[in-house]
């Protein structure tokens, strides 16, 4: 029987840049940094109040990394949207979708992360 979700990976081509834009741009963290026995960089990026964490992984020697559109997405929620969504123009990152009001009264919206990622953002009414 599955106990719980541990992490979930996204392979990249600019590890520094997709971590610098986690860490510098949405305020999660660092929790390991390391390679693994294939010779992939992995870091582990940890979410507040969360035990899940989003393993980046850059594997040398392979195919870039070609993410489609609305292919996945990393969802967070937070507090205030439009408090965050502010924060982040001051960072130089604008929303690329919404703020948009959901059938149960949440807000989302949506940020464009390196690699052809994207980011959804969401305020929970309840």
């Amino acid at each position: 029987m599955i106990k719980k979700l541990l992490h979930t990976r996204m392979r990249v081509n600019d590890i520094e840049k997709t971590v610098r834009f986690y860490v510098d741009v949405l305020g999660l963290k660092v929790s390991a940094d390391t390679v693994s026995p294939r010779g992939a960089r992995l870091v582990f990026i940890r979410t507040p109040n969360s035990d899940e964490e989003i393993e980046l992984c850059q594997l040398p020697n392979s195919e870039p990394v070609s993410v489609q559109p609305d292919l996945m997405h990393l969802a967070f929620q937070v507090d205030d949207l439009a408090a965050f969504a502010s924060g982040l123009e001051k960072k130089g990152v604008k929303l690329s979708d919404g703020p948009t009001k959901t059938i149960d009264g949440d807000l989302i919206a949506f940020i464009d992360a390196p690699e052809g990622y994207e980011v959804e953002l969401i305020q929970k009414t309840r």
